[in-house]
């Protein structure tokens, strides 16, 4: 089976309703702003926290579930036209720098340049809402201190800086970004392995004490496709031609495929504990390849995208709620790709339908904890903008697709 029927539920039958969608984008912020604090900024939701975690400390920091998210979020809303906020957040960026370094604690000097959990996205948001030439200067810095990191993948590793590179590249148009996402690209390329068993390049990770084969959406190879992709017009042509057919065979060679439906396992040495692992959420599974690879030119993986989507639809909602990681919204964002790829109302149908079953699980935890999940990549401010892009069938996966603003 290409899924764990535990993890998910049926999609609830309710019809797209745009005003509802409207609605919950407002509650979602409302309730985000009332909740802030400028000495906690927001409370720890029990998802997020780690046992032996107190959420009666300041919450967490960085982009993927702490107030760095959260400030990207509200104001990103704001720029899309989403909301109105009753105040600028960007007094309240540059002081996360030295609480990440303590969050971070024995491990900053290695993870400092992290994209979703170090100071990079903090002074990338200081940018966008504070721009200062300094501020550039100290990115260019840990970008370039990053090429090098074991890691490569995108929460902790070079591609997660290669990025950021694209993204300062396409906001400012200087040089210097693309230099770095060049140099990066290269150094990447350099470090790919060939598997004889599976026929195919892949990458190791060094992570979490241990080396690892992951082949997703965060952690993995498809992950690092999603930059390479979209910044393929700052490579030689050759060079493209060559990371193409690298992506297309992978990707090929990997897949799992029954009955018109496909999905990933999550290491591309699939048996784990004497068992193969296959979810179905962005981070580990089907709906991360297909956001991943939505923009990848041509149409040698059509077959299999369509097929990830059929895969995606046929599990159903995730039972984690709503979230962008591992949740419902997530999941959503893949049908958007699909319809913006395909232009077949179907993936948007579904998309939406995915939108009225995330916001009954919104509201449903918020009157179990009296308040909702304060995290751009795990909570509700991330499924706010899934929400505005059902309501206009985009498909901006927030800060994989865009960061300094509306697209």
């Amino acid at each position: 089976m290409l899924f764990d029927p535990a993890r998910h539920e049926p999609c609830q039958p309710i019809a797209w309703n745009e005003a509802h969608a409207r609605a919950a984008i407002q509650a979602i912020v409302h309730d985000t702003e009332a909740q802030h604090s400028p000495e906690r900024h927001w409370p720890i939701h029990p998802r997020d926290a780690d046992k032996g975690d107190d959420p009666s400390l300041r919450s967490f920091t960085p982009l993927y579930f702490g107030a760095c998210g959260v400030l990207w979020a509200l104001h990103h809303l704001q720029s899309l036209g989403a909301a109105t906020l009753s105040r600028s957040y960007a007094p309240f960026v540059e002081p996360l720098l030295p609480l990440n370094r303590a969050w971070l604690g024995d491990e900053y000097e290695v993870h400092r340049a992290s994209y979703l959990m170090g100071d990079t996205p903090i002074l990338m948001l200081s940018q966008w809402l504070a721009p200062a030439p300094h501020t550039a200067d100290r990115l260019e810095a840990l970008i370039e201190g990053n090429i090098d990191n074991p890691t490569r993948e995108l929460m902790w590793g070079s591609p997660g800086t290669l990025l950021a590179a694209l993204c300062l590249h396409q906001h400012t148009g200087e040089a210097r970004w693309a230099d770095l996402f060049r140099r990066t690209a290269a150094k990447l390329w350099s470090q790919l392995l060939w598997s004889e068993q599976h026929r195919c390049h892949h990458w190791t990770q060094d992570m979490y004490g241990s080396q690892s084969t992951y082949l997703d959406a965060v952690h993995g190879f498809v992950a690092t496709t999603s930059p390479l992709i979209r910044g393929r017009h700052l490579l030689g042509t050759e060079e493209w031609a060559a990371w193409q057919a690298c992506i297309e065979n992978t990707i090929r060679r990997t897949a799992v495929v029954e009955d018109g439906a496909a999905n990933w396992p999550a290491w591309l040495d699939t048996l784990r504990n004497g068992k193969r692992t296959l979810l179905m959420q962005f981070c580990h599974g089907a709906p991360g390849f297909v956001i991943c690879l939505a923009d990848l030119p041509g149409t040698a993986l059509d077959d299999l995208l369509l097929a990830a989507g059929e895969a995606t639809w046929q599990a159903g909602p995730l039972t984690k709620g709503s979230n962008l990681c591992h949740g419902t919204g997530g999941n959503g964002y893949a049908f958007l790709k699909l319809f913006v790829r395909t232009g077949d109302p179907l993936w948007l149908e579904r998309a939406r339908a995915f939108a009225m079953h995330g916001i009954a699980q919104t509201e449903a935890e918020a009157a179990v904890h009296g308040r909702m999940r304060y995290s751009l990549w795990t909570g509700d401010p991330g499924f706010a903008i899934y929400l505005w892009d059902c309501i206009h069938g985009t498909a901006n996966f927030p800060t994989l697709d865009v960061f300094f603003g509306a697209p």
